[in-house]
């Protein structure tokens, strides 16, 4: 069966679980570029973690801005969990959207080994899948017996550059880390080149705790870490909503301007932050191309598919650069 009678096929199939889902008062978060009837093009499913991070809703909306300038080419469904850590929602998203007749789903899981069998599945009903953000974990692919390709960038070697620059401008050296959720891979992966840049410069860390991604979160962790190291003089978090719980932190605590912050992800309100002094650095991987990333790998393989070559999809490392008062775009007017 060539790619275009799969696709007349996924959407019957797509036509069946609308209704079902329409009368069984069943509903998810989703929103769709391009007509819900056939059409001839790919259909392509992005599934995010939590939009209430403004990360993942930069990311959604710049691959809307692509799929709006390549409407011709393809059709676009953005769906995106509540909360960082509802893996199980995310795992149904992606079976919804296998059901509904997609032809491809480019995903940042927001576990590393969770969402692998689901992905799995997936691929067995001849769906492409690219991996963004979160790197799937490789043991838990190679026990499933698949590979699916990842589209982003080098964590380690981001949260190592961000180290860096604290350690070159730090007021102490006594500090803590505030990872992400732990069996994410890139939540692994920044702490590790925290961790590196630390041990590099001769600094110790005195506390590294998961605050799961998130602000509020982030801000209880913080504010135990400072009342039981009131020696530490800089904290590391790991995505830039974790900075602003830790920002939070350090006021109640009453040491703004002693504690030093660093993130990961170059959101608006930490870029605000860096130029007010309350955060130092933080990394910026591109959000909203992250995903277009991801959705042109899975273009070029299902045009593979139509042309019947079997090349393989190779991962692609995309840019992470830091930020600082000194490299930060000024703002918009």
């Amino acid at each position: 069966m060539n790619v275009a009678s799969t696709v007349v096929l996924r959407r019957n199939v797509w036509f069946v679980v609308a209704l079902t889902l329409l009368f069984s008062g069943c509903s998810s978060r989703t929103d769709t570029a391009g007509s819900a009837e056939d059409s001839g093009k790919p259909r392509v499913a992005l599934i995010m973690k939590s939009l209430a991070n403004e990360f993942f809703s930069t990311m959604a909306k710049g691959a809307e801005a692509h799929q709006a300038e390549h409407a011709e080419e393809y059709e676009l469904v953005v769906n995106g969990i509540k909360d960082e850590r509802d893996v199980s929602r995310q795992v149904a998203l992606v079976e919804e959207m296998v059901a509904s007749g997609v032809d491809a789903i480019v995903i940042a899981p927001a576990d590393s080994r969770v969402l692998v069998p689901t992905l799995r599945r997936a691929m067995e009903a001849g769906v492409t899948v690219i991996n963004i953000d979160n790197r799937l974990d490789a043991e838990v692919l190679q026990e499933e017996g698949i590979t699916i390709p990842f589209v982003g960038p080098d964590n380690r070697a981001g949260a190592k550059k961000v180290g860096e620059y604290l350690a070159a401008n730090r007021k102490g050296d006594q500090v803590a880390i505030l990872e992400g959720i732990q069996t994410s891979f890139n939540a692994q992966q920044r702490r590790l080149g925290f961790e590196e840049a630390m041990k590099e410069a001769g600094m110790q860390i005195v506390s590294s705790q998961s605050a799961d991604w998130e602000m509020s979160r982030a801000n209880t962790v913080a504010s135990s870490i400072l009342s039981e190291h009131p020696e530490v003089s800089a904290i590391l978090a790991a995505n830039d909503s974790m900075a602003l719980g830790a920002i939070a932190a350090v006021k109640s605590a009453g040491r703004s301007g002693e504690v030093q912050i660093v993130g990961f992800d170059n959101i608006s309100a930490i870029q605000q932050a860096i130029r007010e002094g309350k955060v130092l650095a933080t990394a910026d991987q591109h959000g909203d191309q992250l995903a277009v990333f991801g959705i042109e790998a899975a273009l070029k393989h299902l045009s593979q598919e139509e042309s019947a070559t079997s090349d393989a999809i190779e991962d692609v490392e995309t840019p992470v650069d830091l930020i600082t008062a000194d490299t930060l775009a000024p703002p918009t007017p």
